[in-house]
């Protein structure tokens, strides 16, 4: 990030807490959002609550009905809250390096869709990631175009780049299916309640059976570091793209109808009218690949090898080299720290206590260039430790 900029300790805007203990162990803090308070509160190892006050003039009112999505960070040491533009960001003291940055959203898009279709307050939990991942990429065509051979010659190429979600079903496991490998199987009751909910970015139903894909099971391969390939149809990318999730679109198509179907019959393995039945359904779904305004790139697969090179050039791997692998950035927060926010800059400082030496370090944490969010992960988080100031800092003195 280059040179640390200067800061004057005056220019410290309002809007953050610091929290305050209630009891033994269990700490709150409030934060004004218009005419709203948020009181945030956590009980040691017990999940954070949420309390929503409607003011009036006299900043008095009552209390409201809240619900609260998404899945809800565990509780540590007390925490900070500072108020962003339609977020609180809760800085979790004496917690794990992957798991001090959180987001309470009260006013984003996907808040303020939820509160129409529940009719009641809500707001949404997100984790913060530091850094930011690669997009997604959604692969679409008809049976038979080769889309699936060309992503396993992907997946063989670059083994650690690109990975696969896993998707959820209602069906019960098969054999020796596994869950969390082959599926997420769950009840059908669950899945639709995390349907109404918006975990889901895309889902159809089969044979009286769901299955679908999670906007947490795109996460997860995000988290492990590779690049999520979703193998789904037309109908299904539609739906990822009118989410939240911003992704690479490609369709893929066959050089000809005629192609196609000798393609289809080579293969031996339908009826003249499964055959016949597909054929019908990709010429449907190539009609709506090529005009729906879906995907950001057509490629056309007349020769394998040619329209694979095609692939990687639009993924930006024609003539890649492995770089050496590097150590993701952590940010350790001091156990006790105060909080300050400059703009999109959040200032952590550490607290000392007693005889120990004051530490002379600062967090300068950037949060101007945030993706995503609930039902997601919030990315995007870059971080720099700050040289301190002298022994001699009085207050007025740039740091």
């Amino acid at each position: 990030m280059g040179e640390a900029p200067t800061f004057i300790p005056q220019d410290l805007q309002n809007g953050t807490c610091n929290g305050f203990e209630l009891k033994s162990g269990t700490f709150e803090t409030d934060t004004i959002v218009g005419n709203k308070k948020y009181v945030i509160g956590g009980t040691y190892g017990e999940t954070f609550s949420v309390k929503d006050q409607i003011l009036d003039n006299n900043g008095l009112g009552e209390w409201v009905d809240l619900i609260q999505l998404g899945t809800k960070p565990i509780s540590c040491n007390g925490h900070s809250a500072v108020l962003l533009k339609d977020r609180i960001l809760i800085l979790k003291k004496n917690a794990k390096p992957d798991d001090c940055i959180w987001f309470l959203e009260v006013d984003t898009p996907y808040v303020r869709q939820q509160k129409k279709i529940l009719g009641i307050d809500v707001v949404a939990w997100s984790k913060g990631v530091i850094g930011n991942a690669e997009k997604p990429v959604v692969i679409s065509g008809p049976s038979g175009v080769g889309k699936g051979t060309l992503i396993s010659m992907l997946m063989t190429e670059f083994p650690s780049m690109f990975g696969f979600s896993v998707s959820h079903t209602t069906r019960a496991a098969r054999g020796m299916e596994k869950d969390g490998v082959h599926y997420h199987f769950t009840e059908k009751n669950v899945m639709e309640k995390e349907i109404k909910d918006g975990k889901f970015l895309e889902f159809a139903s089969v044979h009286g059976n769901l299955y679908g894909t999670s906007v947490e099971a795109v996460e997860m391969v995000s988290d492990a570091g590779k690049r999520c390939i979703l193998d789904i149809d037309v109908q299904g990318a539609r739906s990822v793209r009118a989410s939240s999730l911003e992704a690479m679109f490609i369709f893929i198509c066959p050089p000809s109808m005629e192609e196609l179907e000798k393609r289809l019959r080579d293969r031996g393995t339908e009826t003249e009218e499964q055959v016949l039945k597909r054929l019908r359904n990709a010429q449907a779904e190539i009609e709506q690949g090529k005009s729906s305004g879906i995907f950001d790139h057509i490629l056309y697969n007349g020769k394998l090898e040619e329209c694979y090179e095609n692939l990687k050039k639009l993924l930006g791997l024609d003539g890649y080299v492995t770089p050496p692998k590097s150590a993701p950035k952590k940010m350790n927060l001091p156990r006790d720290h105060s909080v300050s926010k400059i703009d999109d800059k959040i200032i952590i400082g550490c607290i000392s206590s007693g005889l120990e030496k004051e530490s002379k370090n600062l967090i300068m944490l950037d949060v101007s260039s945030l993706k995503g969010g609930a039902p997601g992960r919030t990315r995007g988080l870059d971080f720099q430790v700050i040289d301190s100031f002298s022994d001699g800092f009085n207050g007025n003195e740039p740091f």
